[in-house]
């Protein structure tokens, strides 16, 4: 999944921000709140907006119940950007949901291996 994902410039962590603006769009959503949603709960989101302003891929302005929060909204480019990831992403995982059981039992052994690892 990183390769596709690089291949339209984006890291794991962006990929779940634009995810999460998308289930809330077009409303805004403020910083927070995308922090509580992250997969990977030591992303730093400020980090993570900045970039995809960045690119812009989202943008951010002042919550209008209150001036000192601030909230991120999708732009178009980050609408279209995600949803042609997404497709390649799910193009992958239908290739992967197509694999044999004795393989599929492989890959598992060896996840679970990398998993105790890093442990």
């Amino acid at each position: 999944m990183s390769k596709e994902l690089k291949e339209y410039g984006l890291t794991h962590e962006q990929y779940n921000v634009l995810r999460i603006l998308k289930g809330k769009h077009p409303e805004h959503i403020c910083v927070k709140e995308i922090a509580c949603r992250m997969i990977e709960k030591s992303s730093n989101v400020p980090r993570i907006i900045d970039r995809l302003e960045t690119k812009k891929l989202v943008k951010r302005t002042s919550s209008e119940s209150d001036r000192r929060e601030t909230v991120i909204v999708l732009t178009p480019a980050g609408i279209n950007i995600l949803e042609h990831s997404t497709e390649r992403i799910n193009k992958l995982m239908d290739k992967i949901m197509m694999m044999d059981e004795d393989k599929a039992r492989e890959l598992n052994g060896i996840l679970e291996e990398i998993r105790e690892t890093e442990k």
